[in-house]
């Protein structure tokens, strides 16, 4: 009995070892992914490889050259920090200096390390060193910017995410960044207010376009729709205006209307920083109309007074609020893009206003190089 105690209680010890070991190797694996950890082991490993490429230039120089050094100077370019880096390019000038002793002069033969292998090896070294120490600066490692570029274009599409509505309305948007991009200039915060009762929504234009604007773009969204709801409507945008102003960014200026609607009633409120007008399609009447309300650009002026447009939206009317990329072009001007989104809006009314709007983005403005936004309001008759 005492053996066997003697023997579980050593296997349980041992089970215990191995399962710190394997948590311990498993947490570094992903601090080290994710840019916390230290970069020894991969530092090893591409310590290791130097003489493994140079014992097989020695052995067999036509198969493995010289220039093979780079391999591990690249790798260590994007995985190891600048002073590791330092240390690989020391072994790397050491491996090519016992092979030019070893091999003979460049000149007694094919494969030898000839001036232009050195300048190959030297150049790779150069731009590993300007990407490591650029993503030292930054802060950010490059197996994990890629990841944290991916976690903030979600983050952006679940924020400009509409609410689901009651019956009898329908919404959509359609985002286009410029250039085929990820990111935009263009977002839009919304939430349900007042018990659920009131639709807020914000489409937003921040100056620039596409990745000039992006940065800017994210961080107002994130400011906007933390105001959003916070605030009574007629407040929402000074207070927008006013954090603009704190920025003192140089472009730092926006265009923005703030829909507050009545989900009961269908009265709403529009009010702009100087954005373009809203279109609302009449069903009595099958006419679009402007619904322009006044005020500044954001982030001109402080003490800015956004005056509101009232409208109500009856069963079998339509609301659409779009950014000037949608209708501004250099070979037309606003009007004559206006014109065009309504009559190409004027097509879907008989199939229901249902997945058109990216459909209208692609109709009237597909190769136009800004960021582009479309929000869609309607209420089925």
């Amino acid at each position: 009995m005492g053996h066997r105690a003697g023997v579980n209680t050593y296997a349980a010890r041992l089970r215990r070892r191995v399962r710190r070991a394997r948590i311990a190797l498993r947490r570094s694996a992903v601090d080290y992914f994710r840019g916390d950890g230290a970069d020894w082991l991969a530092f090893a490993g591409l310590l290791l490889m130097i003489p493994a490429i140079a014992c097989g230039t020695l052995l067999d120089p036509v198969w493995c050259a010289p220039a093979a050094l780079v391999l591990p100077i690249v790798a260590g370019g994007l995985l190891l920090r600048p002073a590791s880096l330092l240390g690989l390019y020391a072994a790397a000038a050491g491996a090519l200096i016992v092979e030019s002793v070893v091999l003979g002069p460049y000149t007694q033969g094919p494969a030898r390390v000839t001036p232009g292998t050195v300048l190959v090896v030297a150049a790779c070294g150069l731009f590993g060193l300007l990407i490591a120490q650029f993503r030292a600066r930054v802060g950010v490692p490059w197996r994990r910017g890629g990841t944290m570029l991916f976690d903030l274009r979600e983050r952006i599409r679940v924020q400009s995410a509409l609410p689901r509505l009651p019956q009898g309305w329908h919404r959509e948007m359609a985002l286009r960044p410029a250039g085929g991009q990820s990111f935009s200039g263009d977002f839009v915060v919304a939430a349900r207010t007042h018990g659920g009762r009131t639709l807020e929504v914000v489409l937003t234009d921040v100056s620039g376009k596409g990745m000039d604007a992006a940065s800017r773009s994210l961080l107002l969204s994130g400011a906007f729709g933390g105001l959003l709801g916070s605030l009574p409507p007629h407040g929402f945008l000074p207070a927008a205006n006013g954090y603009l102003l704190r920025q003192n960014w140089d472009e730092g200026f926006a265009t923005s209307i703030h829909l507050v609607l009545d989900l009961e009633s269908g009265d709403y409120e529009l009010f702009s920083a100087g954005h373009l007008p809203a279109l609302q399609l009449h069903a009595g009447t099958g006419r679009w109309e402007e619904k322009a309300a006044e005020g500044p650009l954001l982030g001109v002026y402080d003490g800015a007074e956004f005056h509101p447009v009232k409208g109500s939206l009856r069963p079998g009317d339509v609301l659409m609020l779009f950014t000037d990329g949608l209708v501004e072009a250099a070979d037309r001007d606003i009007a004559e893009g206006i014109d065009r989104l309504t009559g190409e809006a004027d097509r879907c009314v008989a199939g229901g206003f249902e997945g058109v709007a990216w459909h209208l983005i692609e109709a009237v403005a597909k190769d136009v190089n800004d960021d582009r936004a479309l929000l869609l309001l309607s209420r089925p008759a």
